[in-house]
């Protein structure tokens, strides 16, 4: 067996995602099962170099999983300057993404960012642009693909179960504390317009490529934004005003005439099986899924419900569904996202979610902001480099 090393610069992992979903639940887990096997007796073998803003803290997460205790910096222009560092990860706050990007590219390692890739459209093409032109590999965490949930949808889709689809209604959301007398669930820069926060921003991008991968190119987009809760509380219990959207209400039209309805809040309570769930419907069936589960009612067996308001309901309409089978193992999203990428660094293997598809996500935000705005649907132009 044959290892081969590879140094990951991983900025921003002292946040709840980049530590849990992509330090600790991706690249060690790699670690933890051997590496990643390449094939021939090759492994692949993942060495982090935590960078950030906070030494004792990435100091602290050295120590606790027995990472090498030099393999932290408060540098990045230095990381980026050491010539054994192939890859640069990204999962900071928005606004400090893109130039730390652009420093990666310059200084020719491959990328692999969290999302939005930047705060704007121009932003994001140029990084794919850089990118390309300077021969790196690139990648954009697309997660949302990978979870059990979708996966099983996929495989619907694949087989031909909905005939022809003709719609896709999708509810996310969770009541996020105010941080008063209860601790909030998410940091307080997401409700910050002038720090980049802001529900679409930070989830249209997930519905662009859900939308893309699973159903077809996104051509209009109209949505309706709201800012339910304006004063929340910060980390320090002091008072602030949201100035951000904290909830999105988004109608899309795609190619072949599929209509997504997506509702996005954090100020909504829970009365779903799970925290996202999406509806399709077609002619031949229909299937609801989520984060784990599917669902689904096939025409064949689709009851023929009668609109009686004087009368109660008798039958269980849940009941009348069908569990998808697993019949396979799912790994941890992310997981399976950064193999696949380390796979395309080591081996060249094709990887189709790059910087250009991280601009589409910039891109429907950006037109999304503007549609509330204006208040009128919008088309959604293709990108090209």
């Amino acid at each position: 067996m044959t290892r081969r090393v590879v140094r990951i610069a991983m900025n921003g992992v002292t946040g709840r995602m980049g530590y849990r979903q992509h330090l600790v639940r991706s690249i060690l887990a790699i670690r933890e099962q051997g590496g990643l096997d390449l094939g021939d007796g090759d492994v692949l073998w993942p060495e982090p170099v935590l960078v950030g803003r906070r030494e004792h803290a990435l100091k602290a997460l050295a120590e606790r999983h027995g990472l090498d205790p030099a393999a932290v910096s408060c540098d990045l222009d230095a990381v980026l300057a050491d010539e054994s560092v192939d890859v640069y990860f990204d999962a900071q706050v928005t606004s400090a993404r893109e130039a730390a990007i652009r420093k990666a590219i310059a200084a020719g390692k491959h990328v692999y960012t969290e999302k939005p890739t930047a705060t704007g459209l121009e932003g994001a093409l140029e990084l794919a642009r850089l990118a390309r032109d300077a021969g790196v590999k690139h990648g954009v965490v697309q997660d949302k693909l990978f979870l059990p949930g979708l996966l099983k949808l996929k495989r619907l889709i694949d087989g031909g179960f909905f005939g022809r689809i003709l719609s896709v209604r999708g509810e996310f959301g969770y009541w996020v504390f105010e941080g008063d007398w209860q601790q909030a669930q998410r940091p307080s820069w997401n409700y910050r317009a002038e720090d980049g926060g802001g529900i679409v921003v930070d989830m249209f991008p997930h519905w662009e490529y859900v939308l893309h991968e699973l159903f077809g190119p996104v051509r209009t987009v109209q949505a309706v934004t709201a800012t339910h809760i304006p004063q929340r509380w910060d980390e320090q219990g002091k008072p602030y005003e949201a100035t951000a959207d904290d909830a999105a209400y988004g109608i899309f039209q795609l190619d072949g005439g599929i209509v997504a309805q997506i509702n996005s809040s954090w100020a909504v309570r829970v009365n779903r099986d799970e925290l996202v769930e999406f509806q399709v419907d077609g002619t031949e069936g229909s299937a609801v899924a989520g984060l784990r589960t599917c669902r689904v009612q096939h025409r064949s067996i689709t009851p023929k419900p009668v609109w009686n308001p004087d009368l109660p309901v008798t039958e269980s309409f849940r009941d009348q569904w069908q569990e998808v089978p697993d019949n396979e193992e799912f790994d941890n999203g992310f997981k399976a996202q950064w193999e696949l990428f380390l796979r395309h660094v080591a081996l060249g293997e094709p990887y189709t979610w790059d910087l250009l598809a991280g601009a589409r996500g910039v891109q429907l935000a950006e037109l999304g902001l503007a549609s509330a705005a204006e208040g009128r649907r919008l088309d959604v132009p293709e990108l090209s480099l």
